[in-house]
């Protein structure tokens, strides 16, 4: 499903003036966490003990890779639940992925993440949260000034403490890999343009 006209234009104004808040530059990592708390987001995870033990071990166990998070409404309040058993980053994009529903003024009851969607959100509030938890995690400048160092998967995952599939499709989603390679390609050219042949001497009369 393609976003809404303009929606990648205003995830990347809404991601630069929340990174602001957080006083970063593009090409400082995010913490999802410091985000949740300054937005007042209490974040949980499944070892807390007011958690039902059966869920817990359920999804704890057997069915971990079914369970990355929740936001979840109480009241007119939020909260994230987190699933502990994951790697740490994957840990960190969902934190994102349900700051970005809240952020977005989704509207919901009760939003489950698996890894891949939200269980009660539309496709299009899906769609949307993706994107400006990219946005948030891997800036589109920040994408580009990677792919324009050369920079690798496994060095814009270190920088921006993600996965390696998160990596690789930020710089290929904003289009950073493709804008880098016609740079290059053009980079021969400009400097053959430039080089002018040495002058000749005139002869002596």
């Amino acid at each position: 499903m393609t976003l809404r006209r303009g929606f990648k234009a205003h995830a990347g104004r809404l991601a630069l003036q929340v990174r602001g808040e957080l006083h970063l530059d593009a090409l400082d990592p995010l913490d999802p966490y410091a985000l949740a708390e300054l937005y007042g987001i209490p974040v949980h995870d499944l070892s807390d003990p007011a958690m039902p033990r059966a869920a817990v071990r359920h999804f704890t166990g057997p069915a971990a890779d079914s369970f990355s998070g929740a936001l979840v409404a109480v009241g007119s309040a939020r909260a994230i639940v987190e699933n502990h058993v994951h790697d740490p980053r994957r840990r960190r994009a969902t934190v994102a992925h349900e700051m970005a529903h809240v952020l977005l003024e989704h509207e919901f009851g009760l939003l489950v993440t698996d890894g891949r969607m939200c269980g009660s959100a539309s496709a299009t509030a899906e769609r949307e949260a993706d994107e400006l938890a990219g946005e948030l995690l891997i800036p589109k400048d920040a994408a580009r000034v990677a792919a324009l160092r050369g920079w690798s998967d496994a060095t814009v995952a270190r920088r921006f403490v993600v996965s390696r599939p998160m990596a690789r499709w930020r710089l290929n989603a904003t289009g950073a890999r493709t804008i880098a390679s016609r740079y290059r390609a053009k980079r021969p050219r400009l400097a053959a343009a430039t080089t002018f042949a040495p002058r000749t001497q005139a002869a002596s009369p």
